[in-house]
């Protein structure tokens, strides 16, 4: 598994933090320093916990379940956006919904609502109404793509959230945990951890500092999910061999049976031969002695 190196997140500029006077104390042990008046991140530990938070979700991969991205601020919308699309993973990149996760059932209505316009709208239902009402669901049916399309596959709750900004994303934070949902999160100097499940101290903000952190974690999902198709390829040859070994015998007791009546018949056409010729015997017995007494 490919992992970042303390050169390449100083490179990025992960380790900058904010202002000293905008800092949470609870992050107190993830910073290194103070210079000119803004916190500088422990890279360190950085790598520490890329590498551990990649570790657990490429187990969660490897399981099937799903990991749902979330990042509503400008400058990381894109890159998650493509990230979590190259593995497969549903994404939140405009306004969180409330309620998405406590209230998931809702979520799920409004994804098949958007399924049901599509499918009435290709069987050619709609093509009776005016052109106000078709508007109307037209516009309907664009919003519910913007903020509800990319979680369109998502049909149970997620087994883990990865965030962006847990600050700004604090709803979803709150839900996750209310419903103990495990949070990967990248946390700045100004965000509070103790809510996180899997803490990756660094700049937040940053583009290449994001964008570094999800080529790491969406690495390690795509290993997972790529040992999970080798395991079902090899489950299925396995039964498949399994299956081959179970028809050998049920063939080789097959073609006893089809082989048994052809030898009965035979065994059965001996036996009866030497009792068909011994009649014959004993008829011909009765005439020799006849015969006997004329030749004297």
């Amino acid at each position: 598994m490919s992992r970042t190196t303390f050169d390449q997140l100083l490179q990025a500029g992960c380790h900058f933090g904010h202002l000293h006077r905008k800092w949470n104390p609870a992050m107190a042990p993830y910073i290194f320093m103070e210079r000119n008046g803004i916190h500088i991140i422990d890279l360190n530990k950085t790598v520490a916990k890329i590498d551990e938070a990649a570790e657990v979700l490429k187990g969660i991969a490897k399981s099937g379940k799903k990991i749902l991205f979330v990042a509503t601020k400008k400058q990381a919308k894109d890159i998650v956006a493509d990230k979590a699309t190259s593995v497969n993973m549903p994404y939140v990149v405009e306004r969180w919904p409330g309620g998405m996760l406590t209230n998931f059932p809702t979520i799920r209505k409004a994804v098949k609502k958007m399924a049901n316009i599509d499918k009435l709208m290709n069987d050619g239902t709609f093509s009776n109404l005016s052109k106000r009402e078709l508007l109307q669901i037209t516009r309907q049916r664009t919003k519910l793509e913007k903020n509800l399309g990319s979680i369109a596959d998502l049909t149970r709750l997620p087994s883990a959230l990865f965030v962006i900004d847990v600050l700004k994303e604090h709803i979803a934070v709150k839900e996750a945990n209310r419903l103990g949902i495990p949070v990967f999160g990248i946390v700045d100097t100004n965000s509070d951890p103790r809510n996180i499940d899997y803490v990756i101290p660094a700049n937040d903000d940053a583009k290449d500092s994001i964008e570094i952190i999800l080529n790491t974690v969406c690495s390690a999902i795509a290993e997972g999910l790529e040992e999970r198709k080798v395991e079902k390829a090899d489950e299925k040859a396995a039964a498949e061999q399994k299956e081959e070994a179970g028809d050998t015998p049920k063939r080789a007791r097959k073609a006893r049976k089809s082989e048994a009546p052809a030898d009965a018949k035979v065994a059965d056409a001996q036996v009866e031969a030497p009792v068909k010729e011994a009649p014959k015997a004993e008829k011909q017995a009765p005439v020799a002695e006849a015969q006997a007494p004329v030749a004297e």
